[in-house]
């Protein structure tokens, strides 16, 4: 089974949260395979043509061009291999390998049909050197494959190159000529006139290179698997700083991805709350499709969020046809209620802009409120085995309390006094935030025993 048939396998079953592990280390593996086969093939194309150009510098005859034909042959076995590469085990991926290995073999065994040597003894085959090319295909396998096919590289090309000296044993007839006149020459030393006589295929010396052979395929497949293993840690990696990503501004998630502390420590600190609500979307829900809803609410929601990121804020959570966003968390800046206010404008901006092309599309335009708030809140992790960063306490509820205020005032912004004198203080002087307001006086707010001052736009 292969590491991704494993993953589907255990997702049937595992928590959310390690669905959500498989799913982002079968993503990465799949991009690890295609990256890696891509590579893989380059790095294949220019080791046969830096081969094809040095075997006539060292030989320039033309018998060559018979090895020519044989990498051109290995060339498009390459591009047949990365049109078929999967991450799943491929048949097709693993007939290639194996073809691979097998004109690889054939290239070094077989006697050149071009080559003046055709008188000369098989065993001869063995003495050109070229079991080294096969370590060419066992490197471009560690780009691409698993550690298990790695290994399996190795114990094919060693599968098959004991098969060819089985067969060249069998099939090969000696020349006792050459054997004699060996023996003759070198017979005062028997171990150097076996090293030159041609009839010989020098068992030990092939045997060492199969051993060697396997000890490097073995460490590479490690290697391999150890880079694997390094590759799904990344991924859970990514996992989570996707998900820091679908609530924190970018150069937040950039801050919390080198130092997780702010989301541990337990603390109340001063932010800005924003709340965001459609006004009327029940009626509004109660006479469109399903389908027409979750639209409407994912385009609302796509452009609240986009606004919120832009002005460094932090999205706490949808509410149904709402959402909450905090300023100043969970790392505390010199402007997060001029942030918050900016914010709410853009989002004020932004729902105009829709609803121009709401109307030019038949469809209503859609009302919304929004509620600021500016004080002290809870920071810190909630939860058991999950956790959850929350952000609680009255400084929340005051800006919920507010954003409910839009209704019977008709308003789109209800500001807190809090809110705004905090944002003129960021601010330094004039800016185009504090644009027409109206100042409300002595405002009651659900649950709270004195009355606040607000500040509204139209």
């Amino acid at each position: 089974m292969t590491d991704t048939a494993i993953f589907r396998a255990d997702a049937r079953d595992a928590p959310t949260t390690e669905v959500a592990d498989h799913l982002f280390a079968e993503a990465a593996l799949e991009r690890h395979k295609r990256e890696g086969m891509e590579l893989a093939v380059r790095a294949r194309w220019i080791a046969l043509a830096v081969i094809a150009v040095m075997l006539p510098l060292i030989n320039p005859q033309l018998e060559m061009v018979y090895y020519q034909g044989l990498l051109l042959v290995l060339a498009l076995i390459g591009w047949a291999q990365r049109r078929v590469a999967r991450v799943e085990r491929s048949g097709a991926e693993l007939l290639l390998l194996f073809a691979d290995l097998a004109v690889m073999t054939i290239a070094i065994v077989v006697p050149n049909p071009f080559s003046d040597h055709s008188e000369w003894p098989l065993a001869m085959e063995f003495r050109s050197g070229g079991f080294i090319y096969f370590y060419i295909i066992l490197a471009g396998a560690t780009l691409a494959y698993s550690w298990r096919t790695v290994l399996a590289v190795g114990t094919w090309t060693s599968g098959m190159w004991v098969l060819a000296i089985a067969v060249i044993w069998l099939i090969s007839v000696e020349d006792q000529a050459l054997t004699a006149a060996t023996n003759t020459a070198f017979g005062f030393n028997r171990e150097l006139a076996e090293l030159l006589n041609p009839n010989s295929i020098l068992y030990y010396i092939r045997v060492q290179e199969i051993v060697v052979f396997l000890l490097v395929a073995a460490t590479l497949a490690l290697s391999v698997r150890r880079y694997r293993h390094l590759l799904l840690g990344n991924a859970a990696l990514e996992r989570e700083r996707a998900n820091l990503a679908r609530y924190f501004s970018p150069n937040v998630v950039e801050e919390l991805s080198q130092n997780d502390e702010p989301l541990k420590q337990i603390r109340t600190q001063n932010i800005a709350v924003l709340f965001v609500d459609i006004v009327s979307f029940t009626p509004y829900a109660a006479e469109r499709s399903p389908q027409d809803v979750i639209i409407t609410l994912r385009q609302f929601h796509q452009r609240m969020e986009a606004e919120v990121f832009r002005h460094n804020g932090t999205l706490d959570k949808y509410l149904g046809d709402g959402l909450m966003a905090t300023f100043g968390t969970p790392v505390a800046s010199d402007a997060d209620a001029l942030n918050a206010l900016r914010c709410a404008r853009a989002m004020i901006a932004s729902m105009a802009d829709w609803n121009v092309e709401r109307e030019a599309d038949g469809e209503p335009p859609l009302k919304v409120g929004f509620g600021l708030h500016y004080g002290p809140a809870v920071l810190g992790n909630i939860g058991g085995d999950r956790l959850e960063f929350a952000v609680i306490g009255s400084t929340v509820n005051i800006a919920s309390r507010v954003e409910a205020l839009t209704r019977p005032l008709n308003v789109a912004l209800a500001v807190t006094d809090d809110l705004l004198r905090r944002a003129n203080d960021e601010a330094g002087g004039d800016d185009d935030a504090f644009a027409d307001f109206t100042r409300k006086d002595e405002m009651e707010i659900r649950g709270l025993d004195n009355r606040m001052t607000l500040w509204t736009l139209a």
